[in-house]
């Protein structure tokens, strides 16, 4: 199986009504169901963008947090979802079915395999 990750930037989410957003919700979670059904499901989440966001940077060996990212791009990740399926052709399944649920575009990406490193002695 394969991991990937099912996601949406916030500028792909139109305007909507709280009962217009309330039946993309209901339509969501029938996804979602769908997906725990067929043991693909991992994990899904929206991103709140009310809450604060920092970054650390540790290249100089010690912790570095700084507010941010300040992006120059209106474009940031808005929620996603991640499936473990058997191929391209069931992340593009399931990635329409949330696409239909959302009502927005969905961008998939695979995840990298790990790398396996030799064992040491």
């Amino acid at each position: 199986m394969t991991e990937y990750l099912i996601a949406f930037n916030d500028e792909w989410v139109p305007d909507h009504t709280v009962e217009g957003l309330r039946e993309r919700s209901k339509a969501g979670s029938a996804v979602v169901a769908q997906m725990k059904a067929a043991g693909v499901f991992i994990f899904s989440g929206g991103l709140d963008d009310a809450a604060p966001a920092f970054s650390v940077d540790a290249s100089s060996g010690t912790p570095l947090f700084t507010d941010g990212p300040f992006i120059e791009s209106k474009e940031h990740l808005g929620g996603f979802t991640v499936v473990d399926v058997a191929d391209e052709e069931a992340a593009r399944l399931w990635a329409g079915k949330i696409a239909v649920a959302c009502g927005w575009p969905q961008e998939v990406r695979r995840f990298r395999i790990p790398l396996q490193l030799p064992e040491t002695s």
